[in-house]
């Protein structure tokens, strides 16, 4: 019977209503353990016509006291909550090992499971959770929230806090979680890498040591970076400050070399913020900043607030790429024998070693990539543009000049000449099979054509 376990709980000591109800959490859905504790409490009073005399948590020998410091604990939450931007959260907290152990040693004197009913952290996180939620009116999320509140026990003394209806902001610690911007890019000038590109030679500290000491490294200029800009650092600060966050990092849908440009549709990318302080900035808004500061070199557009599971779509989504080039020839190239190489490549499966050029980086495997379709036009016998499609991974500039034979079969090879390309352009990065931009990964509604006029002028 329920009410002899409860009188076997109670038999051991002071014991708390909710410290008493708890062993019993599974049972009677809608009520608090403290309500669950009380019920039986009166049950058992009435049972014996006994008076009504409970045990009030500064007594209680299993939670010490803690069970009553819900509220107060919550206000302190709210509190450290007060300067951040967010929509949902999440509540854990540090329990001191003694009370853990109260909490089992209860169920043990009484003759119960150990684990029967809920523990006492799980009661915590979950009332004091409910407090932050109906006080900040936002929504618990146990996946991925936009803040974490832990609460320290151990951290105060609970007697008094009882006395004083209060806990000192030490014990609370929050946790902001990043924030998630979506766009794509265009590079328009060559020479621009996706990335911070840090100095091979000074590491990226921008000095040297000579026999006067320190002085600007001369590979970078002292500028610290290989290139005066990237991708990344023209977007990460505007989107950074927009956010009051305290860093960014800059994720994209695989990257272009470093010669080539990105236009027309753009790379698709994701710039994560840690420790946002406003979630909400007007990516219209955002998207203009951006582009004046980049007088040109480079543009976004279509930047959204995303969720986070979009930093993993951008980086693992299979994609295909669509590319043109131009492309010098060692030798005159006949027309005819120009167009039998396109047919023979379209639709394709290529071998590709790793190129020589990044075989430093990279470990040497063989790749098979598809080539889609392929054609293009002579300018000169010994001058073409050439126009792809190709499968995520391919390596173009290795199709087109074969790379020492390293790539089977490629443009110079069916056309017996040595050929390099000598401009590249990417054209288009495209989801092979859905396109990247998923209404379920994103936080915000998506712009009309007005806006995005807006956003361009």
């Amino acid at each position: 019977m329920i009410t002899e376990d409860a009188r076997a709980l109670l038999e051991t000591g002071p014991v708390c209503d909710s410290c008493l109800g708890r062993p019993f959490a599974e049972r009677s859905f809608g009520l608090t353990n403290a309500e669950r504790g009380r019920a039986l409490r009166t049950t058992i009073a009435m049972e014996d016509d006994a008076d009504f005399e409970p045990d009030e948590p500064g007594d209680c020998w299993v939670c010490e006291g803690y069970s009553g410091t819900v509220d107060a604990i919550a206000e302190t939450v709210v509190d450290a909550l007060e300067d951040a931007d967010f929509a949902t959260y999440q509540v854990g907290s540090r329990v001191p090992p003694l009370v853990e152990e109260n909490d089992r040693l209860l169920r043990e004197d009484a003759g119960l499971e150990p684990d029967v009913g809920e523990s006492f952290k799980r009661e915590v996180n979950r009332e004091v959770g409910r407090r932050v939620g109906a006080k900040t009116g936002t929504d618990v999320d146990f996946d991925r929230p936009d803040v974490l509140g832990i609460v320290d026990l151990a951290a105060f003394d609970p007697l008094e806090a009882l006395e004083s209806e209060s806990v000192t902001s030490h014990a609370v610690d929050i946790q902001l979680n990043p924030a998630f911007v979506y766009g794509r890019y265009r590079k328009l000038e060559r020479d621009i890498p996706q990335t911070e590109w840090p100095c091979r030679e000074c590491g990226g500290s921008g000095t040297q040591l000579s026999d006067d000491g320190e002085e600007p490294c001369d590979y970078c200029g002292g500028s610290g970076y290989m290139y005066d800009t990237s991708v990344e650092q023209v977007v990460r600060p505007h989107v950074v400050d927009a956010m009051d966050g305290d860093e960014g990092t800059f994720h994209g849908a695989g990257r272009e070399d470093v010669d080539a440009r990105m236009l027309e549709e753009g790379r698709p990318f994701v710039l994560e913020v840690k420790r946002p302080k406003i979630r909400d900035p007007d990516p219209a808004e955002l998207e203009r900043e951006i582009n004046a500061a980049a007088e040109g070199s480079v543009e976004v557009e279509g930047l959204r607030l995303a969720t986070y599971e979009m930093v993993e779509r951008v980086k693992e989504h299979n994609a295909s790429k669509r590319y043109r080039a131009d492309v010098e020839f060692a030798e005159p190239v006949d027309e005819a024998d120009f167009e039998a190489a396109f047919e023979e490549l379209t639709g394709t499966t290529v071998q590709q070693d790793t190129p020589q050029r990044v075989d430093h980086r990279r470990a040497d495997l063989t790749r098979e990539r598809t080539v889609y379709d392929i054609d293009g036009e002579l300018r000169s016998p010994t001058e073409a543009e050439v126009r792809l499609h190709g499968e995520g991974g391919l390596y173009v500039k290795e199709l087109i000049s074969s790379d020492a034979g390293r790539t089977e079969p490629s443009l110079a090879g069916l056309l017996e000449t040595d050929a390099e390309v000598t401009a590249l352009d990417v054209f288009g990065v495209e989801g092979e099979e859905e396109p990247f931009e998923l209404e379920e990964y994103f936080l915000d509604e998506p712009r009309d054509d007005g806006e995005a006029a807006a956003a361009d002028a």
